[in-house]
């Protein structure tokens, strides 16, 4: 479930530092061989590089950012961009606008088994003692007791602990930047509207079994030996426009961290791919093209929604939009 979270995500340097995160570059501390293999997997889809694009039809224009949901402070250069897009936009589209986070939270709080669950075994049951301690140990170093764990949801806690701690604080997806954007339309009184409903999120995870749910969360514990650099490595994949290639590289950590075949790591990410990324685009497409009927858009949502061949911009590519990218 690692991979849901990064997707909510070239090489800046082989170490450096993010967020208080302090850690090597993965990718690029792959032999040259396998990095040449992931480029090449990643450049193989459309639109594979690049965060900031417009789409035009005639008059109607669509500006879209890819965004990296954790604080940063290079998100500074992203803003300054969407300066012009949005003082000329007639509406911001984010997958989430303040209504639809105040429901989702109004929701959680009416009917808690949204995260609990207390329908079937506990997850104690279900994990192995090993399992269950280095849960316990995950959660502990981002401040939660290991109880906490014992009824909630294995999806819930995968997102959870997909931040590593040293990015992990109560206001770590706070100021990403969705928040900023939203932030800058608020200011200016540009409408924001949601590319989906509030509750979009659950039926998503509802389409995985508890199975498939504890799998993905063993592998995220699998993962926890190399927190601060997968951090580094979705950071400078993300700030470098190259979110495809850190989807591809997530294949290859199944392999390397959790010991799954080609085949495994193969059937899971194209899983993970159709329920957390091409199902919404598909749904978001007419949300986009009826907002840009009544004026310029600009649409701010996570980068790996750009890119592949069910991709946004290759969606509207396909319906007669002429798709470019914009500079930096």
């Amino acid at each position: 479930m690692r991979l849901v979270a990064f997707l909510s995500l070239a090489v800046l340097a082989a170490t450096s530092m993010h967020a208080g995160c302090v850690g090597q570059n993965l990718i690029t501390a792959l032999p040259p061989d396998q990095r040449a293999a992931l480029q090449v997997a990643a450049d193989a889809v459309p639109y594979a590089r690049g965060n900031l694009w417009q789409a035009t039809k005639g008059a109607q224009v669509v500006t879209l950012i890819g965004t990296y949901h954790l604080d940063d402070p290079r998100h500074a250069a992203s803003l300054a961009r969407l300066a012009g897009p949005l003082a000329a936009a007639a509406t911001l589209l984010v997958e989430a606008g303040p209504a639809e986070e105040a429901a989702l939270r109004a929701d959680i709080a009416q009917n808690p088994d949204r995260l609990a669950n207390s329908a079937g075994p506990a997850l104690r049951e279900a994990l192995s003692e090993e399992d269950w301690l280095r849960l316990s140990d995950a959660l502990r170093s981002r401040g939660f007791a290991p109880v906490f764990a014992a009824q909630m949801q294995p999806w819930y806690l995968s997102s959870l602990l997909a931040i590593p701690p040293c990015q992990f604080t109560d206001t770590t997806q706070e100021v990403g930047l969705d928040k900023q954007v939203m932030a800058m339309a608020t200011a200016r009184a540009l409408p924001i509207a949601a590319l989906e409903p509030y509750d979009t999120v659950f039926g998503i995870f509802d389409s995985f079994t508890t199975p498939e749910q504890v799998t993905m969360l063993v592998q995220t514990l699998d993962a926890a030996a190399v927190d601060d650099d997968m951090a580094i490595t979705l950071s400078d994949s993300y700030f470098s426009g190259q979110s495809r290639l850190f989807w591809e590289y997530t294949r290859l950590q199944l392999m390397i961290l959790s010991g799954a075949t080609q085949a495994e790591a193969d059937r899971q990410v194209a899983m993970l791919e159709e329920a957390m990324i091409t199902r919404r685009n598909r749904a978001w497409l007419p949300v986009i093209t009826a907002a840009a009927a009544r004026g310029p858009v600009v649409a701010a949502f996570g980068a790996l929604h750009l890119s592949g061949q069910h991709g946004v911009l290759n969606l509207l590519a396909a319906e007669g939009w002429v798709v470019l990218p914009l500079s930096p």
